[in-house]
């Protein structure tokens, strides 16, 4: 067993920008694992500085000076920022109340709609069966709404939580984006000057976060204004939730369309029942699903990303459940940041091969 490791470690291991790159990835899975919750609010400004980083060098290759530039990038930010947590969030809330308030008159139309299974498909189904179902769905959502108001009360401090993200996020990333090239400088100082492993991986993931990032915000915007708008035209309910959860959906690849179509199914055949407008919302929505998946994706995607669905899969379950929405959001990239490191880790072989080659030629 040692001497496996020996020759494991002499392999992939017999540089010091190979150790220091091990080290590096240790230390910060380790941190994100222990006091991960301690740094969102950093690990949040991060991103979203990062985000606008993009916004204000766009403004500068426009002719824009760089304060200007990061200053119109930050303002857009927090006008953003309040605008969603203090217009969105509210309606969004208040739409699920509602919600969780028709949630008994739904449950009766379910059951006038299932009442008529037994007769018609009796070998597959039995009243018995129907009414124990029945029974236990009026147990679980005859106390929604009480479990609803527990959990508000009991969730005061996450508010002021919040409340207190709000103020130091927004002031976080104001100095990220105004000190960005001091801090890089200050972060750079720790490494050695001579580090060509870890420029070039800094270099792919560069380009890899930003495509991902940007067009990934792009398009959850893009996709729940459409679908919001859509929905409200038709006169469905609850609008501005479906229209949130829709665009959020997009961040799951795979899962997140098909289990965000279970709410909008079910919002429109309790409204509606099975007719005309049921139909017309339903063709609406896969519309927009495919539109999504074939022409937006392909215009804000530079480059497609170069992982098997069952790798992405695995990296949104993963990542998914070690840091919850954070970590499904950049699932894809974390997945490419790690083939990144693979494909470029030196390995004794072609580090001799490469020297060989600059020799011959």
């Amino acid at each position: 067993m040692l001497e496996i490791f020996n020759k494991w470690y002499r392999r992939y291991l017999f540089e010091e920008e190979s150790v220091l790159l091990l080290v590096i990835l240790t230390i910060s899975v380790v941190l994100l694992m222990t006091i991960g919750d301690i740094l969102t609010p950093v690990l949040a400004a991060i991103v979203l500085a990062f985000l606008m980083q993009g916004v204000a060098g766009q403004l500068q290759r426009h002719g824009l000076p760089q304060g200007l530039g990061v200053a119109v990038a930050y303002i857009v930010f927090v006008g953003v920022f309040f605008g969603v947590t203090l217009g969105l969030l509210p309606l969004v809330w208040r739409q699920l109340m509602s919600l969780a308030a028709e949630t008994p008159r739904m449950l009766e139309q379910a059951q006038q709609f299932l009442g008529v299974l037994p007769q018609r498909y009796p070998e597959l189904v039995t009243e018995a069966q129907l009414s124990g179902v029945l029974n236990m769905a009026q147990k679980e959502l005859g106390g929604l709404g009480q479990t609803i108001v527990t959990r508000t009360l009991a969730s005061i401090p996450g508010i002021l939580t919040v409340m207190v993200y709000m103020i130091l996020i927004p002031l976080l990333v104001f100095f990220f984006l105004k000190d960005r090239e001091q801090i890089l400088a200050w972060l750079g100082g720790f490494l050695p000057s001579e580090r060509p492993l870890l420029r070039r991986i800094w270099g792919e993931m560069n380009i890899q976060f930003a495509n991902y990032a940007r067009g990934k915000v792009l398009e959850v915007i893009i996709v729940g204004l459409v679908t919001y708008f859509a929905f409200a035209w038709m006169g469905l309910n609850y609008a501005a939730l479906l229209g949130l959860l829709v665009g959020l959906s997009v961040i799951i690849p795979y899962i997140g369309a098909a289990l965000v179509t279970v709410p909008v199914v079910m919002v429109a055949f309790f409204q509606w029942g099975v007719g005309s407008e049921f139909y017309a919302v339903f063709a609406v929505y896969v519309v927009i699903q495919a539109l999504d998946g074939n022409v937006l994706v392909p215009l804000l995607f530079s480059e497609a990303v170069n992982l098997h669905p069952v790798a992405i899969i695995l990296a949104v379950l993963f990542f998914g459940g070690i840091w919850g929405l954070w970590g499904v959001f950049f699932a894809i990239p974390l997945a490419t940041l790690i083939k990144a490191i693979i494909n470029a880790w030196p390995t004794r072989e072609a580090v001799a091969e490469k020297v060989e080659q600059e020799t011959l030629s």
